[in-house]
């Protein structure tokens, strides 16, 4: 298990080193991605499997869509045409497909009935994320919102302002 876990947390680790670095914003999200699969990997690994699938749903599901969505609505100067072929390259979906790859073998090994060390560990439920979240997290968890309504309502300023060049 201390080689899965160590697995999960490296590409983590250089999924949130590829989303600082890239250019192009589309791959970033791909990266960030990955790195939220790569988390949720990690916390099934800790017993949290509710807070794994809560990591994917939420998180790598539709956070992620409301980031392609800004994207879209700022719509850099481009030419759609360019920006399709840029982002059909293989060089801009491999290297997330490869550490996506790594992260779902490891997940699906985890959970499989192979592996012992999951019946070992105390589950983690829906109520005792309730608690937590709703008891002495209950402060961050607003902030977090607040923070999250607030880069929505920048994103549509910066989008809503934005001079078209002629």
């Amino acid at each position: 298990m201390h080689a899965l876990a160590l697995l999960a947390a490296s590409v983590t680790v250089i999924g949130a080193i590829m989303v600082i670095t890239r250019k192009v914003a589309v791959h970033a999200v791909l990266y960030l991605v990955v790195t939220l699969l790569a988390l949720a990997a990690l916390l099934v690994m800790l017993g949290a499997s509710f807070a794994a699938m809560l990591e994917i749903i939420i998180y790598a599901g539709a956070i992620m869509v409301l980031f392609v969505f800004v994207i879209m609505m700022l719509n850099l100067g481009q030419p759609d045409s360019a920006r399709e072929k840029e982002w059909l390259r293989p060089r801009a979906w491999l290297g997330p497909g490869i550490l996506a790859a790594i992260s779902c073998a490891e997940l699906f090994y985890f959970i499989s009935p192979f592996s012992a060390s999951l019946h070992s560990l105390a589950p983690i439920t829906a109520h005792d994320v309730g608690l937590s979240l709703f008891g002495r997290y209950v402060l961050m968890v607003e902030l977090a919102s607040f923070l999250l309504l607030a880069g929505l309502v920048a994103a549509f300023h910066i989008g809503r302002n934005r001079v078209e060049d002629p």
